[in-house]
């Protein structure tokens, strides 16, 4: 038994020696609020974006795995996106294998997850909505401005997510909590 088998669920398309390296080299506790918990919910907040986007699944998983990887603390690191990305390439084709678009697309990702709000990307749009679905963890509530897919934004979904980020049981979540619905807008009208 490997140390990735806490963290992959079955039918995953994560190497488990990729997991395995990633772990090994992520420099915070086990319990940050940026580590395995963490790509845990954005896996699955991924999977339900892309079931209904038709994004591509499996870069979104190696997203949700890599994105705060290479972090150096749990506070400001303006550069863990950057280099997680530059990890992602240093692995592929050692550990991993996407075609050239899915790993463009997983470079994206990674490197603008903090610093990016839209992409035409569906793919890489559902990255980093996955990501902030799970903001609820350091207590922010996502906004649907800040999300760019139509499944994103959808408040059940949305509290789905918040309810996962914190624990919480989805009855748990006001109605009258702002989730942004004065943001609601169409990405392509930005």
């Amino acid at each position: 038994m490997t140390i990735s088998d806490g963290i992959l669920p079955p039918g995953s398309q994560v190497p488990r020696p990729l997991i395995d390296d990633i772990l090994a080299n992520f420099r915070l506790p086990p319990s940050s609020v940026h580590g395995p918990a963490h790509w845990a919910r954005v896996r699955l907040n991924g999977m339900q974006i892309a079931r209904r986007s038709g994004a591509d699944w499996k870069v979104i998983e190696l997203f949700a795995f890599l994105h705060d990887s290479q972090r150096h603390d749990d506070g400001a690191d303006p550069e863990h996106g950057p280099r997680a990305a530059d990890y992602a390439l240093s692995r592929h084709d050692v550990l991993f294998h996407l075609e050239p678009a899915q790993l463009h697309a997983l470079v994206t990702a990674c490197r603008g997850h903090t610093r990016e709000r839209l992409t035409d990307s569906a793919t890489v749009q559902a990255c980093w909505d996955a990501d902030r679905l799970d903001l609820y963890r350091v207590g922010i509530l996502p906004d649907r401005y800040y999300l760019g897919t139509p499944a994103a934004r959808d408040a059940s979904l949305m509290r789905a997510a918040i309810a996962r980020s914190r624990q919480l049981q989805h009855h748990d979540i006001p109605d009258d909590w702002d989730l942004g619905k004065d943001h609601d807008f169409s990405p392509e009208g930005d």
